[in-house]
């Protein structure tokens, strides 16, 4: 087993250097195409993890740092996501189709002692990837041309711990280091000019915030529970430094600039970054049969520099509701009744406002859990499989609508680490 996790870190290597995150073109505002905290087995269930409590040993739970009371296991998990993209606008009929695949988390946890859990992890915070092209035929014939281009990756690391201060009541704290560079540039030509005028901004980001989490969890007669939790992310302490350049130069291998004169350059420093952020969330099922929750998050707005203007985002909302069932898992005679079914569906009014139009999003999740083993009561490795159907934005305003197929996949290896052996 301890061999095993040599490979996702080694592939992990690679992964970070090499891969590439797809967005659609709101992209192209601010710090790019932020992606939801959550992991595959959560995603499935609408996003749901405030108030989520697993009722078996092998689950850790970043997102609430709090609700891990039932950890007993070491932990890693690795999980990679498949996006699939389909954009449609009004503005000359335009339709494109848009597919990646990156690795989405890598995680590892175990238990401390009965009351302290830790948990440390990776994955990808917002990334832009995005090419458009603007064109208009002036007056005297002349055309001019505007390229908006950018592209990079924000990555966080977690750091989680989890104290479990009662039977029924725990709390937690995750740290959260955020690094990474993002790169948008605005290009403007005309067909009768012999340079190109770009303006460009370079960002470069290292900063962090904290979490705070709690979770109350209370049950009635011999099977029942009810679970209730909220996080509360404070706003960046780091900075995001930023470089900006206005110059002129022309092409000649469609890559590499020449004859580069510069007009300004500027340099500014901004902690508005990573905004404040709350969730609030409740839950009822019964004991390793089934769960349902629901759950709100707010994110306060913040005015950031993009392109050298500023840009403000509004304040977003979110509200999902999901849970998961399980029919038997102590039927060794059908593996079906031992897998684990998640269900859920969220709404999200997002933080753009284009033209007065809100880029709000629709979802949605379902999927499975498979487990591995067949020789013990206890959930132990197994493999989550998860869906995402829905749609951002809208075709008013000559605006994108972006609909998606989302699929996500991830390894859970579990087992008992750390533990000192009686016999040989």
């Amino acid at each position: 087993m301890k061999r095993i996790f040599v490979l996702p870190l080694i592939a992990t290597g690679f992964f970070l250097n090499a891969q590439s995150i797809g967005n659609s073109p709101y992209a192209a505002f601010g710090i790019g195409d932020v992606k939801y905290d959550n992991t595959t087995d959560v995603n499935a269930m609408g996003g749901i993890s405030t108030a989520y409590i697993w009722d078996f040993n092998n689950n850790f739970n970043f997102s609430n740092p709090a609700a891990n009371k039932n950890l007993e296991l070491t932990t890693v998990k690795v999980e990679a996501t498949n996006e699939n993209n389909f954009f449609k606008s009004n503005y000359d009929n335009m339709n494109v189709t848009k597919h990646s695949t990156y690795l989405s988390n890598i995680t590892i946890a175990f238990p401390i002692s009965s009351k302290v859990k830790f948990g440390l992890g990776y994955q990808p915070y917002s990334s832009k990837k995005y090419s458009v092209l603007t064109q208009e035929t002036l007056a005297d014939e002349t055309i001019k041309a505007n390229l908006f281009r950018g592209e990079g990756t924000l990555s966080t690391v977690q750091a989680a711990f989890s104290y479990q201060a009662s039977p029924e009541l725990g709390f937690g704290l995750r740290t959260n280091f955020y690094f990474g560079n993002l790169y948008d540039i605005n290009e403007l030509t005309y067909s009768n000019a012999e340079l190109i005028n770009g303006y460009e901004t370079k960002n470069k980001i290292k900063t962090f915030n904290f979490t705070l989490g709690s979770a109350y969890q209370k049950k009635y007669g011999t099977d029942k529970k009810l679970t209730l939790g909220a996080t509360y992310t404070f706003g960046t302490t780091g900075k995001m430094e930023t470089n900006y350049t206005n110059s002129t130069y022309y092409y000649t291998d469609g890559v590499t600039k020449y004859n580069v004169s510069i007009i300004d350059e500027d340099f500014s420093s901004d902690k508005n970054l990573i905004p404040m952020e709350f969730s609030l969330g409740a839950g009822y099922g019964r004991d390793t049969k089934w769960f349902i929750g629901t759950q709100f998050d707010f994110k306060k707005g913040e005015t950031i520099q993009f392109l050298g203007q500023p840009f403000a985002n509004e304040n977003s909302y979110r509200i999902a509701a999901g849970g998961w069932f399980l029919p038997n898992y102590n039927n060794f005679r059908n593996y079906f009744s031992r897998v684990t079914y998640r269900y859920g569906a969220y709404y999200e009014k997002g933080n753009l406002a284009i033209n007065g139009t809100n880029i709000n999003q629709f979802a949605l999740t379902g999927g499975v859990t498979l487990p591995f083993e067949n020789r013990s009561a206890s959930r132990m490795s197994g493999i989550d499989l998860g869906v995402e159907i829905g749609k951002r934005g809208t075709l008013d305003n000559n605006l994108i609508r972006q609909n998606f197929i989302n699929l996500k996949v991830g390894i859970n290896f579990a087992d008992k680490w750390f533990v000192k052996r009686l016999y040989d």
